[in-house]
């Protein structure tokens, strides 16, 4: 994938403490999954409302692998997809990314992108697109130097999406992974902050 500028990008991703932008490349980077991590989990229509898109958008992303969930997939008839909240953040970006006409093949890259980063870091970034390419933006700085070039047109700050749906899945059902208990009204931040201690101790 091209900058833009005729520079190749580099690799899916970033090390902590490389600066200068690079394009979210798709590739075979590790993943890790939610999946064992998570306590509370969220239904398909809870998702669906806290990331703003439709059961059918949700099922056609699920099935084709652009965000599946990690906590509970589908088994078949009768089985419910859990999605954890990371899951529901990159709902909402994927969304967001579509509305704007940014290439599928490009969102799937910031989708691989984003799963792979730890919580710390999500919360910081900022993806910028100018149609054809998604870059991650670490830095108030890298932001300045994208659209000097010309190039960032649209930029999706990851930290605001993040608190927007801790703020809706607030007012809405959780399930606890164990047990299959209904949380009402759970509140994500709880169990966000108690991830962020577990990636500090890391």
């Amino acid at each position: 994938m091209s900058s833009g500028d005729g520079t190749a990008g580099g690799a899916l991703g970033r090390t902590p403490g490389e600066s200068g932008l690079y394009p979210l490349q798709s590739g075979t980077a590790d993943v890790p999954s939610d999946a064992g991590t998570e306590s509370i989990g969220y239904r398909g229509p809870t998702a669906c409302a806290a990331a703003g898109i439709t059961y059918r958008q949700l099922d056609y992303w699920a099935r084709t692998g652009l965000v599946e969930p990690s906590v509970r997939p589908a088994y078949g008839s009768g089985t419910q997809r859990l999605y954890s909240f990371r899951d529901v953040v990159v709902l909402k970006i994927v969304k967001r990314f579509l509305d704007t006409g940014v290439a599928l093949q490009n969102i799937r890259a910031a989708v691989q992108h984003l799963r792979a980063r730890g919580f710390q870091d999500l919360e910081r970034m900022t993806l910028m697109s100018d149609g054809a390419t998604v870059y991650e933006c670490s830095s108030p700085d890298e932001v300045v130097d994208l659209l000097k070039g010309g190039q960032g047109v649209f930029g999706i700050a990851v930290g605001v999406v993040w608190r927007d749906v801790q703020a809706a899945l607030s007012q809405l059902h959780g399930e606890r992974v164990d047990t299959g208990e209904t949380l009402i009204g759970h509140n994500p931040g709880d169990e966000l902050a108690a991830r962020r201690r577990r990636d500090k101790a890391v």
